[in-house]
């Protein structure tokens, strides 16, 4: 028995680590990470909170069409002379009261304002929702954005690792070659220089890794960033038939797709619907009323007067009784007929038409800002592949520029100085074909996000 239960704790404990370190090796997918910086990224929380206090404004307009009703109720305690509620005497005598009441109000007309708000609260949730999926649109670029960074110092970490491993092999070479006598103590010193500037690079290849997976990290709401990593997916830089295109055709299908005109839209028609509002302050207001009241005494009546002129008193009714007997109910409307109010309303009108005006500017400068970004972006995009395709021809120059290079030195024909020369050129060239195709893959998902192509296919 005791053997089994060891085995079992053995086993969980197996399991346990299995599953942690299943979980610190997990590796994101562009998808992955873009799903859950939608789901957990802070700016796009707060829009959802925005989203939610535009559904309140709209119950509130809502309840602007319903009748108000309050209850009230009072109990006082006199004392010395005072007037009898009931009887209208003046008594010197402590007594008390109670009062109870109900009020209630209705909007019948008041210039449309309640309708107009009401139409006000529901374009406020249509522009909070296109809010919202504006701040998701920005957050997946980011993280592409930071995805692709993170691809590149990858790649980049690789290229400086195969040219440290090249330069240590070099180095050996070098010294065999010294000790031959073929070439000079100084090229050996050089390249040991090389060598120790390549381990410099390499750190600050890392670094740069390091930094960029924390910048994703950060776009994702996670803690843990030193145990994060992304998958190592292959990238296509194949021309995207996006650029098949013109940039008119993409402008055109952008105005029906991206959220900012909708918003600018939007925010237009709410203005409009400000001004109404506040035009309806012009106009006179019709109100319905009703209110109910009782009240009750817990003091003698008075009933009659004796033969020597003495009150007859009597006990107080029950409290319910007089609550019956003293009810009232009082009804009717209420017409208001603006005629002077310091200007208020005029002012607010004057006020709503400005805004309204700015929201027009607003939109036609949103739309020219779309404009100049897709033109852009095309441009943008054409000149990333085109980029790109010059590193590729640059880079197999330099490969064979090194390769000869490489030759030259192994039979002494060329010094250490510019052989390294000819390497960090090599080294260059394919940093920059890595930037360049990380570029390019970047600018595209820009320009097809702009047609209306989602981040994640």
């Amino acid at each position: 028995m005791k053997e089994t239960a060891i085995s079992r704790i053995t086993l969980v404990f197996v399991l346990f680590f299995g599953l942690l370190s299943q979980a610190q090796s997990k590796k994101w997918t562009l998808a992955e990470c873009v799903d859950y910086a939608i789901k957990n990224n802070i700016s796009i929380k707060q829009s959802d909170l925005d989203n939610q206090i535009a559904s309140i404004d709209r119950k509130g307009a809502i309840g602007n069409f319903l009748p108000t009703i309050n209850a009230s109720a009072n109990h006082s305690w006199n004392i010395g002379l005072n007037q009898n509620i009931t009887t209208g005497l003046l008594e010197n005598q402590t007594t008390q009261f109670t009062s109870a009441g109900l009020n209630s109000n209705i909007a019948i007309y008041n210039g449309l304002q309640n309708q107009n708000r009401l139409r006000r609260a529901n374009l406020s949730i249509v522009s909070a929702q296109y809010q919202l999926a504006k701040m998701k649109d920005d957050v997946s670029l980011n993280v592409a954005n930071a995805f692709l960074q993170i691809l590149f110092n990858k790649e980049n970490v690789k290229v400086q690792k195969e040219q440290l491993a090249n330069n240590d092999k070099q180095l050996l070479r070098s010294q065999e070659l010294v000790n031959a006598g073929v070439v000079p103590r100084g090229d050996l010193l050089d390249i040991k220089a090389t060598v120790a500037a390549n381990n410099q690079a390499i750190v600050n290849a890392e670094n740069a890794l390091l930094i960029s997976k924390l910048s994703l990290a950060q776009l994702l709401q996670l803690e843990d960033f030193q145990e994060f990593d992304i998958a190592d997916n292959e990238t296509d830089t194949k021309e995207s038939s996006i650029l098949i295109q013109t940039p008119s055709s993409i402008f055109e299908k952008a105005k029906e797709e991206r959220v900012e005109l909708k918003i600018a839209k939007t925010n237009m028609e709410i203005a409009e619907k400000d001004m109404k509002i506040a035009k309806g302050g012009y106009q006179p207001s019709l109100q319905g009323f009703y209110s109910f009241s009782t009240r009750a005494g817990y003091s003698d009546r008075i009933v009659g007067i004796d033969g020597n002129g003495d009150p007859i008193l009597a006990p107080a009714l029950p409290v319910f009784e007089q609550f019956d007997e003293n009810k009232g109910h009082s009804f009717g409307v209420q017409l208001s007929v603006p005629i002077l109010n310091g200007f208020s309303a005029r002012n607010n009108v004057e006020r709503s038409k400005v805004a309204l005006e700015r929201s027009k500017i607003a939109l036609s400068q949103q739309e020219l800002d779309l404009e100049r970004n897709v033109y852009t972006a095309f441009t943008d995009a054409k000149g990333a592949m085109k980029a790109h395709e010059s590193a590729i021809i640059a880079l197999e120059a330099r490969q064979e520029a090194y390769t000869y290079a490489k030759e030259k030195y192994a039979v002494g024909m060329m010094n250490a100085f510019d052989f390294n020369q000819s390497q960090t050129l090599l080294v260059n060239a394919q940093s920059e074909v890595l930037r360049t195709k990380y570029d390019y893959i970047f600018r595209i998902k820009v320009l097809e996000f702009y047609f209306g192509i989602p981040i994640i296919q």
